[in-house]
């Protein structure tokens, strides 16, 4: 058997969008992925493969896998041909232990590539408004470890030659020492009104700086109770820093925003959501899954005969992929909706017929099943129309152009189905508050919702995590449970729900 390959990749600072494109490359052909313990599990979104957590320091419990364990364990692997990513916080080779990754790898003769990263320091400096060597404050920068390897038998630091270094210091891993580090550098003669910074949680929505001087610093970092990960920043730069960064600037930032739609379609929404510096939590409410076989040979002969019809209906994009995906499988292509016409409930729904290369005929103004029926009711008259829809959802739309004189047809093209408890990561945000926002985008997502809060044990009054709904049956819906609403959308999207949390936020 041929042997496989090791990548240690860089992850970046933890802003899911730092990883380098072939960092992404990687984990898309990975069969199997061993990730630091401060990896951003966004990142992971990319990977269609197992992937394992490696931390080396207990931090929430979690298990500790030492160093020799994980060089075996990738040796191993690729022993046995697969393609394994080491995914590590920041880059592999700037304290990140990848060099003896490396060494251990070519010492077992398996072949290994090592892909840089946006090491922390200079992902912390920019998210956090510093600027290390501003011409105005320094020359030069060093990276220095505040944390080295406990098996020495003395330190290599010389902090009288840090005291004199003529730039920027930046101590990894210092933060627990913080105390011992300031003091040493002011014992070895640099002034104690150097102005001094801690960035924690750099290029995350929970980032946090606090700025002082070496003197003041270590009791100004106990009084706020700042934790790793962090970077201390010591020199004249720390002065110029804006009073509030870009990044802070971000619509969400601070916010963590659930994300309820099925773990595969929320790509586009993760990405908006970083982008306006929030945290977005994956947590489906519901899968989608396909049809039974009975169903689907049901739905083949409703294809076969699809020039009977006048009119196709589309309600959700779940549908338009679902729908082609029969047609295609069934032996038919385009060609078979020559004689139809198109209606969909909303923009999103109709770029996804669209991008088949097939325009939409009827978009309603509002993206509902009763501004859609409004719409198409007098299209229909005495015509034959076939809605593709899922499993279960209102009936609306149907009922109306009956009432119109339509003669209506429903297939189900897929299935949409209930999770059946929440993600544990985000029912501990729930609990403690720290879940600030959770988006719902449909009245069958709202109800499971609140069937699993129920289950969880919580009352609706005691919830410090704020709702957006899609839309006011949405609203509606929760309202009947004694749920209330902070924010509802005036577009019923999920672009939508952001701007709604946007414009509450904005105004609070």
């Amino acid at each position: 058997m041929a042997k496989g390959k090791v990548f240690l990749v860089g992850a970046g600072p933890g802003n899911p969008g730092l990883i380098t494109v072939r960092g992404r490359e990687l984990l898309q052909i990975a069969d199997l992925v061993l990730y630091d313990g401060l990896v951003n599990p966004l990142i992971l979104r990319w990977a269609h493969c197992p992937c394992e957590k490696t931390a080396r320091t207990r931090r929430h419990g979690q298990q500790v896998v030492s160093q020799e364990t994980i060089n075996q364990r990738m040796i191993s692997e690729a022993e046995q041909g697969r393609t394994v990513v080491r995914l590590k916080g920041g880059d592999p080779y700037i304290f990140g232990r990848g060099s003896e990754e490396a060494e251990a790898l070519a010492n077992a003769g398996i072949d290994y590539e090592v892909v840089p990263g946006i090491t922390a320091a200079t992902g912390a400096a920019e998210f956090a408004g510093f600027s290390f060597t501003h011409r105005k404050a320094a020359s030069a920068v060093a990276f220095v470890t505040g944390h080295e390897d406990p098996t020495k038998e003395c330190s290599r630091l010389d902090f009288e030659a840090l005291a004199e270094f003529p730039g920027t210091l930046v101590f990894y891993m210092g933060l627990n020492r913080i105390h011992d580090i300031c003091a040493k550098l002011i014992e070895s003669g640099m002034p104690q009104s150097t102005p001094a910074a801690v960035i924690c949680r750099a290029s995350l929505p929970d980032q946090k700086v606090a700025v002082g001087s070496l003197h003041s610093l270590p009791e100004f970092v106990d009084s706020r109770h700042l934790k790793a990960p962090s970077l201390i920043v010591v020199g004249d730069c720390v002065t110029l820093r804006e009073d509030r960064p870009w990044f802070e600037k971000g619509t969400l930032f601070g916010l963590n925003i659930g994300i309820t739609r099925p773990n595969d379609q929320c790509d586009e929404i993760v990405q908006k959501i970083v982008q306006r510096s929030g945290n977005p939590v994956p947590m489906p409410l519901i899968k989608i899954s396909p049809i039974e076989a009975d169903e689907a040979s049901d739905l083949q002969k409703v294809i076969g005969s699809l020039q009977n019809y006048n009119w196709l209906i589309f309600t959700s994009t779940n549908g338009v992929s679902a729908f082609f995906d029969h047609l295609w499988n069934g032996g038919g292509d385009l060609r078979c909706l020559h004689s139809l016409k198109i209606a969909a409930i909303g923009t999103a729904t109709a770029a996804e017929v669209q991008r088949r290369m097939i325009r939409v005929d009827v978009v309603p103004g509002q993206f509902r099943a009763e501004a859609l029926a409004a719409e198409l009711a007098p299209l229909v008259r005495n015509q034959r129309v076939l809605w593709a829809r899922a499993s279960r959802g209102r009936d609306v739309l149907p009922a109306r152009l009956r009432d119109a004189g339509a003669d209506v047809d429903e297939i189900v093209v897929y299935r949409n189905e209930d999770v059946e408890q929440f993600d544990p990561g985000a029912l501990e945000m729930i609990r403690s508050g720290d879940l600030h926002w959770i988006g719902l985008s449909s009245p069958s997502i709202a109800r499971q919702f609140v069937k699993l809060v129920q289950a969880a044990d919580l009352k609706p009054a005691e919830l410090r995590t704020k709702i957006a709904t899609i839309s006011p049956v949405t609203t509606a819906a929760l309202s009947e449970c004694g749920f209330s609403v902070a924010a509802e959308a005036d577009t019923f999207t999920w672009d939508g729900i952001i701007e709604a949390i946007e414009k509450t936020t904005a105004s609070a």
